[in-house]
């Protein structure tokens, strides 16, 4: 079972600026996201999670927390050390935290 962390503690690691994988689909991403986070689908994850570091913790986001605990899982089996953020990026906005519309420009 995937590890969670609450908004709040999400916050802060943002704030200190944490390692945030998005799994959501690029128009969802696109539609709002949180600053700087990187985009990777969640049907990409398996192929791509190579990508992530293995020396830092993941935050995983989806819209709701859904995807991101079915990512989380995956990096973590992977011995990444991946976090699913409880609510997604919608409690996140709902919370007035700072969320970014536009392209995925930080798709890799």
């Amino acid at each position: 079972m995937a590890r969670e962390v609450t908004q709040e503690a999400f916050a802060a690691a943002w704030a200190d600026g944490a390692l945030v994988v998005d799994v959501r689909e690029a128009d969802e991403y696109a539609a709002g996201h949180v600053p700087g986070a990187l985009l990777m689908p969640l049907r990409t994850v398996p192929v791509r999670c190579g990508e992530l570091p293995a020396d830092r913790p993941v935050f995983v986001i989806c819209a709701s927390g859904n995807r991101s605990r079915t990512a989380a899982d995956w990096m973590n089996s992977r011995g990444i050390d991946a976090y699913s953020v409880v609510g997604g990026t919608g409690a996140r906005a709902r919370g007035g935290r700072p969320v970014a519309a536009g392209s995925h420009e930080h798709a890799a």
